[in-house]
């Protein structure tokens, strides 16, 4: 009888690298979860634990012995088994040898293909136990660690040094080893709060007994719960609002086990530094959650979180204040010493950065995309003057002493210094907006120059990198220009602007010397952006072949693709669709075998139309013609694609009553001609051959 128990799994460590702690966990999981399936080895589910010294897996519901394997060997078909007197042949003996048992023991296994002598031999199930130790090392082995380290004089190598091992089935340890570490029954509480060796009960006893006896906290959900919780209910306290980072929150989720939050302070006189600053410094570089008032302002406190409880926690107070202390002082240095000369005078020093050995420096990069933003000015109604100005001071503050210090600052900084020089409002906007997005779900630029500058900026670097040979390959995108490529098509379909992607590309190629882009470079990069856009449009929902078909319309301006897949979806939705897009791929079929597949029609000969299917057909073609062509001059391919549905009874009965393969030459040339017609009516909007039925 299959018996069941709870397994647990436990690797102690050195302090483990906190960004990486969650994906190590969940890793460790997928791979124990791997090792079981393949040993066939029946649970009901896996609970992860992740703290900075441990990875641990409660397994539930194991079976504690591995089922029974039967395997089957096949060997030589039985013809050829046996010879003509029954004796059993050279092959047949050899495989009864191979699977070292006499003749009489082998069976025979009937297919469709014929006879075939088999062997059945039944491997009995090992004790769970007896698998774990190996199984865990393979679980281990396949972590994304990309570089592991050794210890002492050991060969085995982990991410960090292992000190302890915990392995039990239910309430028995299972001996054996683990990376060179002999496995027990016991866990190990806090660094100091217990550091001696817990022995636990069962398996399942394992978060509890660390949480009442060992003050840690294994699990990383709860964990990171109690970090929140304690932030807000401590800043509730003091009338002001926590700026919580889910980032920084499993960063010092990761880096404690015992969490406890502390109310600290600082001068106040560093709030006239843009918060920004004290922001980045506590959060990247303290790890501090800092503190704003109910409208938003930054306050002159924030809250640590220490790892143990303290029994003078007023002296781990002073500390971490005493700590923020000299790195807000150096950013009061840098901020003065920056705001001794106006932004505008440190453009110089942009001629003496490279940007990239093959496409010049900062300056030369800067010049580039004055060049293509005041290309881009009639389009945002903006003045192209200012949009130069714009891109000239765009990246003046990389060579600041404060965002040499702290490079997130990029952008915020140059608006607050273009603003100090009494700069334009556009232009000091600009400065931050350039680099909008910045992820997936960010906001977009809002001002005329903010626009301007992020799309050129973008182009710049695609045409450039792609000109020179580095094109991005696989996962390997060193210049972001995945991120870049679906920033550019989000200002131009989301903001939104009518502009010819194409024309921008040949615009921004253009802008580098001659001899340095490769000749196929606009085409690549357009390529490469237009297939962005698949992913763009599948995490709205939209069926792959609705964007496949808009793409093969030939139409390389986003926003007006966008209004098509706006109206493909749509057109899907009415009764006529499915039949009319079925057609449309029997019309694409023929045309393509008649050597006519395109837009382009010949003139219809209408003393040829005799069918009176053919002759309706070409009516109502005649007739929807003349009232979608207001619609297509006002681009309204929704109203496009809804007019066109009326053609479906006669586009049926035409295929239902006409033979469009005639006989006669110059009949069959002018129904393909008619059918060519039919189908450029839809290519106005898209190709709708394209699409799958539902």
């Amino acid at each position: 009888m299959d018996t069941f128990t709870d397994l647990l799994i436990e690797i102690g460590t050195e302090e483990l690298p906190p960004k990486a702690l969650p994906t190590l966990s969940q890793a460790f999981a997928e791979g124990l979860r791997s090792q079981l399936v393949a040993q066939g080895i029946a649970f009901d589910e896996i609970e992860r634990f992740a703290a900075p010294r441990r990875l641990a897996l409660l397994v539930r519901g194991i079976l504690t012995r591995q089922p029974d394997q039967e395997t089957v060997r096949r060997g030589p078909a039985v013809q050829a088994a046996f010879t003509a007197e029954g004796q059993p042949t050279p092959a047949a003996l050899g495989f009864a040898r191979s699977c070292g048992v006499e003749m009489d023991a082998l069976g025979r296994e009937e297919t469709d293909k014929g006879a075939w002598l088999s062997f059945r031999s039944l491997k009995p199930g090992q004790d769970t136990a007896s698998l774990l130790p190996a199984m865990t090392e393979a679980a281990l082995a396949g972590l994304p660690i990309p570089k592991r380290m050794r210890w002492g004089s050991r060969d085995e190598e982990f991410v960090r040094p292992v000190q302890w091992v915990c392995l039990m089935m239910g309430s028995t340890p299972v001996s054996g080893t683990v990376l060179g570490v002999e496995a027990g029954a016991a866990t190990r509480g806090h660094r100091f709060h217990h550091p001696d060796p817990i022995t636990l009960d069962s398996a399942s006893d394992y978060a509890e007994t660390l949480r009442t006896t060992g003050s840690v906290e294994a699990s990383f959900e709860r964990r990171r719960d109690l970090i929140r919780a304690q932030v807000r209910a401590l800043a509730d306290e003091q009338g002001l609002t926590p700026r919580i980072d889910p980032d920084l929150l499993d960063e010092v989720t990761a880096l404690v086990e015992w969490p406890q939050a502390l109310l600290c302070h600082f001068d106040d006189r560093f709030l006239e530094i843009p918060p920004e600053v004290l922001i980045e410094t506590m959060q990247s570089n303290q790890k501090y959650f800092p503190l704003e008032d109910r409208q938003g302002r930054l306050q002159a406190a924030f809250i640590a979180i220490a790892n143990l409880v303290s029994r003078e926690p007023e002296r781990v107070r002073a500390g971490n204040e005493r700590v923020i202390r000299p790195r807000f002082a150096d950013a009061a240095f840098f901020w003065s010493q920056d705001l001794k000369q106006p932004l505008d005078a440190f453009a110089a020093r942009l001629e003496t950065v490279v940007f990239q050995d093959k496409l010049g420096t900062l300056a030369d990069k800067s010049r580039r995309v004055a060049r293509l933003g005041r290309q881009l000015a009639p389009a945002l109604g903006a003045d192209p003057q200012q949009i130069e100005r714009a891109a000239r001071l765009a990246k003046c503050d990389l060579v600041t002493a404060m965002v040499y210090e702290f490079p997130g600052l990029q952008g915020i900084m140059g608006r607050y210094y273009a603003a100090r020089a009494n700069e334009a409002p556009d232009v000091s906007a600009a400065m931050d907006e350039q680099y909008l997005p910045r992820f997936a779900g960010d906001a977009l630029p809002a001002g005329a120059c903010g626009k301007a500058l992020a799309i050129a900026d973008r182009l710049d670097t695609l045409v450039g990198i792609f000109g020179i040979g580095l094109r991005p390959t696989g996962t390997r995108d060193p210049y972001a220009l995945r991120r870049a490529s679906i920033a550019v098509l989000r200002i131009l379909i989301e903001t939104p602007l009518d502009l010819d992607l194409r024309e921008l590309l040949e615009t921004a190629a253009a802008g580098h010397a001659t001899g340095v882009l490769s000749d196929d470079t606009v085409d690549a990069v357009l390529a490469y952006m237009l297939e962005r856009l698949r992913g763009y449009y599948g995490e709205r929902g939209i069926a792959g072949d609705t964007v496949e078909a808009v793409l093969h319309s030939g139409v390389t301006n986003p926003w007006d693709l966008d209004r098509r897949i706006a109206a493909v979806v749509a057109f899907r939705a009415l009764p006529a669709a499915e039949s009319l897009a079925a057609a449309n791929k029997r019309i694409r079929n023929i045309l393509s075998k008649n050597d006519m597949d395109g837009a382009a029609t010949g003139q219809i000969n209408p003393d040829l139309l005799t069918d009176p299917a053919e002759i309706r057909l070409a009516a109502r073609i005649d007739e929807l013609g003349g009232q979608i062509a207001p619609l297509v001059a006002q681009r309204d391919y929704i109203g496009i694609l809804e007019t066109l549905a009326g053609l479906r009874e006669a586009v049926d009965a035409f295929f239902t009553e006409v033979m469009v393969m005639a006989d006669d030459p110059a009949v069959r040339e002018n129904r393909i001609r008619l059918l060519q017609s039919l189908a450029a009516l839809f290519l106005l909007v898209a190709d709708l051959s394209r699409l799958q039925a539902s």
